[in-house]
């Protein structure tokens, strides 16, 4: 038996279960765990003159990987992401099968290439998939799902994201709110808050998450219940990689 772990939501949309650089989500299945994928590069920005593109897929394993390759639209609505089925950048090839210490380049192309004036956002996800015909078996292994963020700009200059940073409290946690008013997105790592006594208190070291262009995206964040008690609070973040720091609004 097999259990998926993406749920689906409005009719076709897919929500995101999580974001980060290429995302990975477990399926437990039958038989024993397979060689994991490299992916390369696992970011893919394209410009507004490219009709395609490509990633690399190797698998460093002995025996051969098989898999399935998709393309979303990738959006965020009530802060969180969302992922549509969309035919405006498609795969090829949508199946593959690589033998062990052997590459694969699967080509991104553009149907649509219809001009925008912000950044539009996709994720390619490839999802591992058993060998054909092969006999069931006793045991356990993952089967993984690996999600691959995809930009593609604007003929426009778009400039940097402009972000707004908020901080509320909810019936269980506080929530951190970030709002991108810019035509770039933002991608939040290395986040924490610091009140005016100097106090800091760590969000997270690694990659947070995305607030896409003209969108905003909240995460529940584990802290003191006083937290504002020492006057107003900044934050400091890695935003495309690059040192920020703001003041955070107390909503």
């Amino acid at each position: 038996m097999t259990r998926g772990v993406s749920a689906v939501g409005a009719p076709r949309r897919l929500v995101a279960a999580s974001a980060f650089a290429w995302w990975l989500s477990a399926v437990v299945v039958s038989s024993a765990q397979a060689a994991t994928l490299q992916i390369s590069p696992v970011m893919v920005d394209m410009s507004a003159a490219a009709n395609a593109t490509g990633i690399t897929l190797k698998n460093p394993g002995e025996k051969p990987l098989f898999g399935q390759v998709r393309v979303f639209r990738w959006d965020q609505a009530d802060g969180e992401d969302t992922l549509t089925p969309t035919q405006d950048l498609v795969a090829s090839p949508p199946l593959i099968q690589i033998a062990g210490h052997a590459d694969q380049l699967v080509r991104l192309v553009r149907t649509n290439p219809a001009p925008s004036a912000a950044e539009q956002g996709y994720r390619v996800l490839i999802d591992e998939l058993p060998e054909p015909d092969a006999a069931p078996t006793s045991g356990v292994t993952i089967r993984l799902r690996y999600s691959v963020p995809v930009f593609v700009e604007p003929a426009v200059d778009i400039g940097q994201p402009k972000l707004s940073w908020h901080l509320s409290r909810g019936t269980q946690s506080w929530m951190l709110r970030v709002d991108n008013a810019g035509r770039k997105r933002a991608q939040i790592a290395a986040v924490q808050l610091i009140d005016n006594a100097g106090n800091a208190y760590p969000i997270n070291k690694g990659l947070l998450g995305y607030a896409l262009a003209g969108r905003e995206r909240h995460w529940p964040v584990a802290l003191p219940d006083n937290v504002a008690q020492n006057g107003p609070l900044k934050v400091r973040a890695s935003v495309n990689s690059l040192p920020a720091e703001a003041a955070v609004k107390l909503d």
